[in-house]
């Protein structure tokens, strides 16, 4: 079942809150989600590299852009994008996010994995930019939604890597 606003404000009484971090509840509160906003851009400085086990895996270095009287103009290509927003996912709701239509419409779109169940910290995922002339994007933006989904049951295991308590 996903989960609606009046669900998302009931978890967000909860200790530990929901979401912690974010910019204004009421404005980021959307009737099916929650709108997760930009607080870093970093560009992708090398390759990286990735293995079944995890033990030879290396993330690429990045370096964060920064904002010029509160803006970047990002030309086409691949972005690092890390969040305001901290959440704190129950050990019985999985999240999803998905690009803000706004987005879209300007010829870019986010990349996310799964929040698991358990998981706490605060988000990375990637900006694509395709259009040839590339965007303008404002610090702050909100350019994904979280939708949130409660398990039937809880899982027998919650998340337990690396990225959890990232901050």
């Amino acid at each position: 079942m996903i989960l609606n606003d009046s669900q998302l404000a009931k978890l967000q009484k909860a200790k530990p809150p929901l979401i912690e971090d974010y910019i204004d509840w009421d404005k980021q509160l959307q009737p099916n989600g929650f709108d997760i906003t930009v607080k870093e851009v970093h560009r992708l400085l090398g390759p990286g590299q990735v293995d079944f086990s995890n033990e030879e895996r290396e993330l690429p270095k990045t370096e964060a852009m920064g904002f010029k009287d509160g803006w970047l103009e990002l030309p086409p290509g691949a972005y690092k994008i890390r969040t305001n927003e901290y959440v704190n996912i129950p050990n019985d709701v999985v999240a999803f996010a998905q690009t803000r239509s706004t987005l879209l419409r300007m010829g870019a779109f986010t990349v996310h994995a799964v929040w698991d169940a358990g998981f706490h910290g605060r988000s990375e995922f990637l900006l694509v930019v395709q259009n040839k002339h590339g965007i303008r994007l404002k610090k702050n933006a909100r350019i994904a939604q979280l939708v949130f989904v409660r398990l039937g049951t809880k899982p027998d295991k919650v998340y337990f890597g690396v990225y959890k308590g990232m901050k």
